[in-house]
């Protein structure tokens, strides 16, 4: 028994098997925010042989409350996510493989990274990349982990594909508005218990304790002392099209064109391009001082305008902060990058 992991190991369902299964497995964490910060910790002192982070944004001062890997030089810098959780994780645990990506979680992006991972822990916010999360689980047979939280309100619930029912079953379509971190703001106990629930459920499944699965559908709102679960034996659908008879895994047809959404809860419209394109930020920092003030990283590179903050990321992808204008938001994408 190694001294780094022994309190683990003398855990019973863990035990020194169970630690070196845990030793061999690959986790996928998508988002890196609140819930992802406090799982990818988590994982990573747990001693995980792999952990793969991905993640599409960067470190901002409202951040700093809650998601516990970040430093105020990481928003001062707007450092990436996923490179300011490595960095941080890495002094933590050396031992563990890091892979931080950089980069929109789309199917494209997503299908090589599930087909190796064990397990996936959905970090996100927002239900379009769950349900993405939930077609690549079935597609591949990899058990996913959803979790959301805002103000002191939380919710958790473990797929496991061919035996549970799976988010399409449960939700049936996408859901659209609903309070959001930026309208009901959010406290930090409310993001450790859905993570410490995602974390525990995520290692039953690490070290093969299926029978411990919680097969539960929960939610809590600990402000109001209020807690509540229900079975999700019987929704499950056979004719649902991500997990049923036939499987058409829906969320994971994709047309090839430009793309545009409002970030949740943020008044930030994200585009991205139809492929992939790597800016020269020497060329496009000259071009753009003639608009406001750049700022600039080795991964991306920020321009102040009048009522507008304009951040173009290396993969291409570009977020307007100040709108919620898709229109808007692709005007001022054309006039500056067209």
């Amino acid at each position: 028994m190694t001294e780094r992991y022994s309190r683990q190991q003398l855990f019973q369902p863990v035990g020194n098997k169970g630690q070196q299964q845990i030793r061999s497995k690959h986790v996928l964490v998508v988002g890196a925010g609140a819930l992802g910060s406090a799982s990818a910790e988590a994982l990573v002192r747990a001693g995980i042989g792999k952990l793969t982070l991905v993640d599409r944004d960067y470190v901002e001062w409202s951040n700093l409350q809650r998601q516990q890997l970040y430093t105020e030089q990481d928003a001062q810098n707007k450092l990436p996510k996923a490179v300011a959780a490595k960095n941080r994780l890495r002094q933590i645990n050396t031992e563990v493989k890091i892979e931080a990506l950089v980069m929109d979680a789309q199917p494209a992006n997503l299908e090589s990274i599930v087909q190796t991972a064990d397990v996936i822990i959905d970090a996100t916010d927002n239900f379009d990349i769950r349900f993405i999360l939930n077609d690549l689980s079935h597609k591949y047979e990899v058990p996913w982990i959803y979790g959301s939280c805002v103000g002191s309100y939380g919710t958790t619930y473990t797929v496991i594909p061919n035996v549970t029912p799976c988010l399409h079953c449960i939700l049936k379509k996408v859901p659209v508005g609903g309070a959001t971190c930026e309208t009901a703001g959010i406290i930090s106990p409310a993001v450790q218990i859905v993570a410490a629930y995602q974390i525990t459920e995520a290692l039953k499944i690490l070290v093969e304790d299926v029978e411990a699965l919680r097969h539960t559908f929960l939610t809590f709102d600990v402000w109001n002392n209020q807690h509540a679960e229900f079975k999700t034996g019987k929704m499950k659908s056979d004719k649902c099209s991500s997990c049923g008879s036939t499987q058409t895994y829906p969320y994971l047809a994709y047309e090839n064109q430009l793309k545009t959404e409002v970030l949740c809860g943020r008044e930030t419209v994200q585009i991205r391009p139809s492929q992939r394109h790597l800016y020269n930020f020497d060329e496009l920092e000259k071009r753009l001082k003639k608009q406001g003030e750049v700022d600039r990283n080795p991964y991306l590179l920020s321009c102040q305008l009048p009522e507008h903050r304009f951040v173009i990321f290396q993969d291409g992808r570009v977020f307007i902060h100040g709108t919620n204008d898709i229109q808007f938001a692709r005007s001022l994408y054309y006039r500056l990058l067209g």
